[in-house]
């Protein structure tokens, strides 16, 4: 008589473990350009995770501003120590939103093995813009951004309507504002590309242009989307200021992040 409670509480804990809510650590700190929307990209993605129930947030933020340049490079240093080896055994996942430049990462090489081992990597728009002097940066990622033109309209063809992150797409997704980036060092036969434009962003001549894509990284999953410069295509407010993007658009592009973010997680798997 007393077996059967002990069973059914490891069954209870079991399932508990089980749906336990990933970890994810997103990286906002930038050396170069700083979007305005970052705040916004933190905000989205910690209600992202709250919403789903699917992964709580950590965040690596920006130190405040210090008049000392080697006071403000040392607290730098001194937030991106949450992406050392031991850290990150915290995590099942990293985010890097809207990061730029080249940052002083404790380990680099402790942060490739680490997603080569079995983890996810999100990138959200200027992720691209970071680390260009870090050649296994881009292996990871997948491609470098090489430069954008002023923000356009688009339509995003969708390529893969069985991956989560466009699966709440139809054949093609428009989008009436956005900063559209051009990569460089970026091969199609080695990602799986999710959107893409058939027209160049400016020129509007016919084309192949990436937009967003996944691959795997040893036996960890990367996703990549360069969408996520305007506020009002990140953020369904309807009282943003000067709202190009509807409603409906903004949160398009959320379930395209989250499902993204659960794909790179595998909370949510493509059939082969």
């Amino acid at each position: 008589m007393k077996i059967i409670p002990i069973l059914i509480l490891a069954a209870v804990s079991a399932s508990t473990l089980a749906a336990a809510p990933k970890k994810l650590l997103v990286v906002t700190t930038t050396s170069g350009f700083r979007h305005s929307s970052i705040p916004t990209l933190e905000k989205v993605i910690t209600q992202l995770g709250q919403n789903s129930g699917e992964f709580s947030v950590d965040y690596v933020r920006q130190p405040a501003s210090n008049p000392d340049a080697a006071a403000w490079q040392q607290a730098l240093k001194d937030e991106l120590q949450k992406l050392s080896p031991e850290s990150l055994k915290n995590y099942d996942g990293v985010v890097f939103a809207s990061t730029t430049g080249d940052l002083p990462i404790p380990d680099p090489q402790g942060l490739v093995d680490w997603i080569k081992a079995g983890h996810a990597f999100i990138g959200i728009h200027s992720a691209s813009d970071t680390f260009h002097k870090w050649p296994e940066y881009n292996q990871i990622l997948g491609g470098e951004f090489a430069g954008h033109g002023p923000q356009v309209g688009v339509e995003c063809l969708n390529q893969d309507p069985q991956n989560p992150a466009n699966a709440h797409l139809d054949k093609s997704w428009t989008i009436a504002m956005e900063e559209v980036y051009e990569f460089k060092n970026y091969d199609p036969g080695q990602v799986r590309e999710l959107l893409i434009l058939d027209k160049h962003p400016q020129s509007k001549e016919p084309g192949h242009f990436a937009v967003s894509w996944c691959k795997p990284f040893g036996k960890g999953k990367i996703f990549y989307t360069s969408l996520g410069h305007r506020e009002d295509l990140i953020d369904t407010d309807p009282n943003l200021k000067d709202r190009k993007n509807s409603i409906e658009t903004s949160k398009a592009y959320q379930q395209h992040l989250l499902g993204g973010i659960e794909w790179a997680l595998e909370l949510k798997k493509v059939a082969p």
